[in-house]
C-alpha cells in the first residue's frame, strides 16, 4: 500500500493535469507544478525548468514539443492582477524537471515515479493503437479481397483466374517483385499470406487497389480475364505511382511483425485486463 506522502502528491498531480477536453492532449502549468514539487519561489523552479529544457535539447528531442512559453493572471490584493510567465508541459517535461530536482525533497522521488509510470503507460497504450490499426487494415484488405473476388466471378473470372490476376497486381505494386518475391524478401513461408506482414499504409494502398478495379469492373461492365487483368494492373500501377511520388517505395518496406501474433498479444492485454476488472469473490 502507498504511503499517505506518495498518494497526496500522485493525487496531486493529477489534479492540476489539464487535457483541452482530449485526453491525448494533457499539459501541466509550471507554477501550479512547482508547489506540488515542493518549491516556494518561482525564481527557484524556474532554475530547475531551465535545466529541464536543457536535457530535452540535449537529447535530440524538439523543445518547443514540450515546452511552450505562457503567461497567467495572479492576485497581487485590492482585487488586483497582474500578468506572470509560465509554462505549459509535457509529460516528458514534466519527467525532466522531476529528473533535475531537488533529490532532497520527497516529492521529487515520488514525482520521478509518477511520470516514468505515466511515461510507460502513454508507450504502452501507442503500441496498442498501432496493434489496433493494423488489425483492423488487415481486416480491411481481407474484406476488399473477397469481395473483388465475388465481382470477378460474375465477369468471367474463377479462381485460379482471380489468383493470377492478384499475383499480377502485385508485381506491378511492388516493382517487379512477385507475390512469391515479396514472401522471400520478408523471409516468411510461401504458405502464409503477404498481406499478415504488411505495413499499414501498405494494406490501406492494396485495400484502395481492390476497391478501384471492383468499382470500374463493375460500373464499367468489364469482361473477361485479359481485360480485367490488365484493369488491375493499371490500377496498382496509379497507387504505387502515388506512393512512390511521396517517397514511399513499396518494395523497400520493412516487413511487420506477423499480424497473428500481434492479435495473439492484443488479446492477452486485454483479458488482464478484464481479469482485473472482475469483482472479488467472496
Amino acid at each position: 500500500m502507498a504511503s499517505p506522502e506518495v498518494t497526496e502528491v500522485s493525487s496531486s498531480l493529477e489534479e492540476i493535469r489539464k487535457t483541452n477536453g482530449q485526453e491525448d492532449h494533457e499539459f501541466w502549468l509550471a507554477r501550479e507544478l512547482m508547489s506540488v514539487l515542493g518549491y516556494k519561489t518561482w525564481e527557484s523552479f524556474a532554475k530547475v525548468v531551465g535545466k529541464a529544457q536543457e536535457a530535452c535539447i540535449n537529447s535530440g528531442v524538439a523543445e518547443d514539443n514540450h515546452f511552450r512559453q505562457a503567461t497567467k493572471m495572479v492576485p497581487v490584493g485590492s482585487g488586483a492582477t497582474r500578468e506572470v510567465d509560465d509554462v505549459m508541459l509535457s509529460r516528458f517535461a514534466c519527467y525532466l524537471i522531476a529528473q533535475n530536482g531537488d533529490p532532497k525533497k520527497p516529492q521529487i522521488a515520488i514525482s520521478q515515479a509518477y511520470f516514468a509510470a505515466q511515461t510507460r503507460r502513454a508507450e504502452l497504450v501507442e503500441q496498442h493503437y498501432r496493434s489496433i490499426e493494423r488489425i483492423e487494415q488487415r481486416e480491411n484488405l481481407k474484406a476488399s479481397e473477397k469481395l473483388l473476388s465475388g465481382a470477378l466471378a460474375s465477369h468471367g473470372v474463377d479462381g485460379k483466374g482471380y489468383g493470377i490476376i492478384r499475383s499480377r497486381g502485385d508485381e506491378a505494386f511492388f516493382g517487379g517483385r512477385t507475390t512469391a518475391a515479396m514472401k522471400d524478401l520478408y523471409g516468411i513461408i510461401q504458405t502464409r499470406a503477404l498481406g499478415d506482414y504488411l505495413s499499414p499504409v501498405l494494406m490501406s494502398a492494396k485495400t484502395l487497389i481492390n476497391e478501384m478495379t471492383k468499382h470500374n469492373v463493375t460500373h464499367s461492365n468489364i469482361q473477361g480475364h485479359r481485360l480485367i487483368s490488365s484493369e488491375h494492373v493499371t490500377n496498382s500501377e496509379a497507387v504505387r505511382e502515388t506512393l512512390t511520388g511521396r517517397g514511399i517505395i513499396p518494395e523497400d518496406q520493412p516487413a511487420e511483425e506477423d499480424i497473428k501474433k500481434v492479435e495473439r498479444r492484443l488479446n492477452k492485454e486485454i483479458g488482464k485486463v478484464r481479469t482485473r476488472e472482475l469483482p472479488a469473490q467472496n
